[in-house]
């Protein structure tokens, strides 16, 4: 029995069918299988091997060298605050404390009602406004405690879902249309591909 529902299946599907090499797919997979279930788990990872060839333990090998997809269940809001130079200069380190306090929770935990989880980061990327702070990978700009407790308010009461969607969804908009090229003849293609690299293997070889 499949883990992943049917719509996440069939997404699934035509994910591994864009890339020559169905462990190409992977990350992509991993990223699909946390939209779901908003984190990465072990039957998603099962199931990912099956699919691409690979095994269990490669796929959360895999999965385990980026930041972006958790092993372990997160919160529907993944707060995220950096500390890096520039937002430590501005107050980093103060509104990550602030955060804390107001959600009754320390860095890296998630709070009893599964709502929020904190994490302290490194750079962001917006050193302009800083100090930076993404709500689920989204940059929300939010540099003051008042604000950042507004922020924590709105999220609760789902105010802010139009623009910040639940942990695990990278993006809400789906390709309509699969590769452009006839299937048959990218086949082809890969396996002359494939056949012309094996000869050039084989001629260093000789």
């Amino acid at each position: 029995m499949s883990h992943l529902d049917a719509t996440m299946r069939t997404r699934a599907e035509a994910l591994i069918a864009l890339y020559p090499e169905a462990r190409s797919a992977i990350i992509p997979l991993c990223h699909l299988a946390q939209e779901q279930d908003g984190y990465l788990s072990e039957p998603a990872m099962v199931e990912i091997a099956s699919m691409v060839g690979a095994t269990a333990a490669e796929v959360r090998g895999t999965a385990s060298f980026y930041d972006m997809l958790h092993l372990e269940p997160v919160g529907t809001y993944l707060v995220g605050i950096c500390t890096n130079i520039a937002c430590l200069l501005a107050g980093g380190l103060e509104l990550l404390e602030h955060a804390s306090e107001a959600l009754g929770i320390n860095t890296g935990a998630t709070t009893e009602d599964g709502v929020f989880t904190l994490e302290e980061t490194e750079c962001l990327a917006d050193c302009d406004i800083a100090p930076c702070v993404q709500v689920n990978h989204r940059y929300v700009r939010t540099t003051t405690p008042s604000a950042l407790d507004e922020l924590f308010t709105e999220l609760r009461a789902g105010q802010r879902s139009d623009e910040i969607p639940s942990h695990g969804t990278l993006i809400r908009t789906q390709r309509s249309v699969g590769l452009m090229a006839d299937a048959t003849e990218v086949k082809a293609e890969r396996q002359q591909a494939r056949a012309a690299a094996e000869a050039r293997a084989s001629e260093k070889q000789a």
